[in-house]
């Protein structure tokens, strides 16, 4: 866990984004993103893209001019697997909230042709969840995801699906707002009857995933998964007056999780336990 930072405080609860935090379904994503984007003029959305002089990065001004010209994302982008859908359109739209609402719509009608196949981004995922359960942790997902795709990848994956392992699931139709709008983590909060405090760890794959933890008040933790640089990290989170949200800790595999969270548990036992020998 070498670029690992601790969290301020041990977890009640952690929610995980689902796809390139738990799950693979890169290829149907990118399928269903570019067959969005060959609509833009028929969707209303081509004059909507932001201008590129606003992008927050030189890589993300190169990705918008390219779509612009193109319709499509750069065949780079595709091979590397590293850029969620939602941080894609965040890229391309900025902050305007209703074209974001119609590329998600457009996407969830593409992905319908595309979803296949979903596979365990590490093989000890289950195990690792299994662990956080067993010393009674809370744990869920909160995903962009329409609902029935969602729980249509949920029974698939593994082989044996993973029905059994959440104690709650959010998805992008489940609320007004999809990330980084906080609305997903509150409704969570919500059905699991806890506050919205920095307690609950939120593990997420992009800078959307950690926006919406801050605009959430829980603490978000950037899960490295796509192996980005220590130079990339500082890019995309720059913690500057426009782009303030910074992650409590980056990880790079979902069982630097469960040790950390156990560990914390642990510690805040002990601590506990002193307190009380002392009381007595």
């Amino acid at each position: 866990m070498s670029i690992l930072q601790l969290p301020h405080s041990r977890p009640s609860a952690i929610l995980f984004d689902w796809h390139a935090t738990l799950v693979d379904t890169h290829n149907a994503m990118y399928l269903a993103i570019d067959d969005m984007l060959a609509r833009l003029d028929e969707l209303g959305l081509m004059s909507l893209l932001l201008d590129p002089d606003e992008s927050k990065t030189p890589e993300d001004a190169k990705l918008l001019n390219y779509v612009r010209t193109n319709k499509q994302l750069h065949p780079k982008v595709v091979a590397q697997k590293k850029i969620s859908r939602t941080d894609i359109f965040e890229v391309l739209f900025g902050t305007d909230e209703g074209a974001k609402t119609e590329a998600h719509r457009a996407f969830d009608e593409a992905y319908r042709q595309h979803i296949a196949d979903v596979y365990p981004l590490e093989p000890d995922i289950r195990e690792q969840i299994e662990r956080l359960k067993a010393v009674g942790l809370p744990v869920g997902v909160i995903s962009n995801r329409r609902r029935d795709f969602f729980e249509r990848e949920l029974a698939l994956v593994d082989e044996t699906g993973w029905l059994e392992l959440f104690d709650v699931t959010v998805c992008g139709t489940d609320v007004a707002r999809r990330k980084p709008a906080p609305d997903p983590l509150h409704y969570a909060l919500q059905q699991l009857k806890l506050p919205a405090d920095q307690h609950v760890w939120y593990v997420g794959d992009s800078t959307t995933d950690v926006i919406a933890a801050r605009l959430a008040g829980i603490t978000p933790i950037f899960y490295n998964g796509a192996g980005w640089s220590q130079n990339w990290l500082d890019k995309i989170f720059p913690g500057s007056p426009r782009h303030p949200h910074l992650p409590d800790a980056v990880v790079n595999t979902i069982a630097e999780v469960t040790d950390l969270a156990r560990l914390m548990l642990a510690q805040d036992l002990r601590v506990q336990r002193a307190r009380d020998k002392r009381a007595d």
